[in-house]
């Protein structure tokens, strides 16, 4: 089978700074690659007519379809907001504990330090349903921008001061500055695992033991004073489904995609292979397949992958590698289901410095400009530098 080869012609521009109007950041150079595609060996058929998913005679008395995922779930979760958890990806935080509950993962270069090592950020919506989720560290500027798309509830460990904020110099942290994003920092039980304590930090909902005590989701919420419920920061559901099983072979420009290759998360070559027995797409990472614990050793796995081309803006590139992804604009990627891909481009709208006026990140299909329609299941969205998008691999 051929490679999707992703060839470059360099032309140096310039980026602005930030993430909208704030940050006072300082420009970066990056680059903006002209893609060329070679033609698959054959050209793959249009599909006949859509197999309805649904069974006339199924019983969903009680349940609602998931804004999230289009799956059926409890009608008691239908104004219930998610968490957005985050996740330390360093090899030394393996194993994930309970990430294949998550509804959609978003995976994130962390620092431009480190081999650009990557951090998930988890959407759960079923949060009560959690036993034990982590290990948990701390959020970036451009997770704080992604939370609000969902109004979720920001769970994690602190922070850099651009997010946090520091008293001593008076300087309001981006948390702060935005009115839609609650926000659990800390608070979480530390789990006895052997390793430092920046690994020890989960989302405990059970009556196991920990080596510190700390507060359950609900009481986090509660504590706070933040709604359960959406609130008046939500701005709908995030994505468009499908109720019928499709795949994309018949779309203009559609390619074979059995098997990604993230080679620009180069700290721990994040890989996603599609497994034509379930129609889903494995996660691979640190060269293993990534098991779950919690879950009698499930493989984190996905319906529909999401590939986002982004540019980024540098804060400190010496010291930490901190950056902002630049995420309020526009720009490129692949949308991948069903063992077959198109290009799609994105686009998200800016917003106040309160927060008010934002806006979901949409994606539509580059040939026709219609919004994508997903499968119903999980789906993981990858933020790509657009300085390394070259080096990603498809077959």
């Amino acid at each position: 089978m051929k490679k999707k080869v992703l060839a470059v012609i360099i032309v140096a521009i310039t980026v602005l700074a930030g993430c909208g109007a704030e940050g006072g950041q300082t420009p970066v150079q990056t680059v903006k690659p002209v893609i060329i595609v070679d033609e698959p060996e054959s050209t793959p058929k249009p599909t006949e007519e859509p197999i309805s998913t649904e069974e006339p005679d199924e019983n969903h008395e009680g349940m609602y379809r998931s804004e999230v995922t289009n799956e059926w779930i409890d009608e008691s979760l239908r104004n219930q907001r998610p968490i957005a958890v985050m996740v330390d990806n360093e090899s030394t935080a393996l194993p994930h504990y309970g990430l294949t509950q998550a509804d959609v993962i978003y995976e994130i270069m962390n620092s431009t330090a480190n081999g650009r090592v990557t951090r998930f950020m988890a959407i759960v919506k079923d949060w009560e349903s959690l036993t034990q989720f982590g290990s948990l560290r701390s959020t970036r500027e451009t997770n704080i921008y992604l939370v609000g798309e969902w109004n979720a509830i920001l769970c994690h460990d602190g922070g850099p001061y651009f997010v946090m904020g520091n008293r001593d110099a008076n300087y309001t942290g981006l948390i702060e500055k935005k009115d839609y994003c609650d926000n659990l920092s800390g608070i979480f039980p530390r789990v006895n695992n052997g390793k430092k304590r920046e690994f020890t930090e989960y989302i405990v909902q059970d009556n196991r033991s920990v080596s510190e005590s700390g507060q359950t989701v609900a009481g986090g919420i509660k504590s706070r004073g933040y709604s359960v419920e959406y609130n008046k920061y939500y701005l709908g559901p995030h994505f468009t489904f499908s109720n019928k099983e499709y795949d994309l072979s018949g779309e203009s420009g559609s390619f074979v995609c059995n098997e990604i290759q993230l080679k620009p998360f180069e700290h721990n070559n994040s890989r996603l292979e599609y497994n034509e027995s379930t129609g889903t797409y494995d996660y691979y990472e640190y060269g293993e397949a990534h098991l779950d614990p919690e879950n009698d050793n499930a493989q984190l796995t996905f319906e529909n992958l999401i590939i986002q081309k982004c540019g980024f803006s540098v804060h400190d590139p010496v010291e930490n590698g901190y950056f902002v992804y630049n995420c309020i604009g526009s720009g490129e990627g692949y949308f991948i289901t069903n063992g077959t891909a198109i290009d799609i481009t994105w686009e998200k709208g800016g917003e106040s410095e309160n927060g008010s006026g934002a806006s979901l990140t949409v994606f539509r299909n580059k040939a026709t400009g219609k919004e994508i329609e997903l499968n119903t299941g999980k789906t993981y969205i990858a933020i790509v530098p657009d300085d390394t998008w070259n080096t990603i691999v498809i077959k």
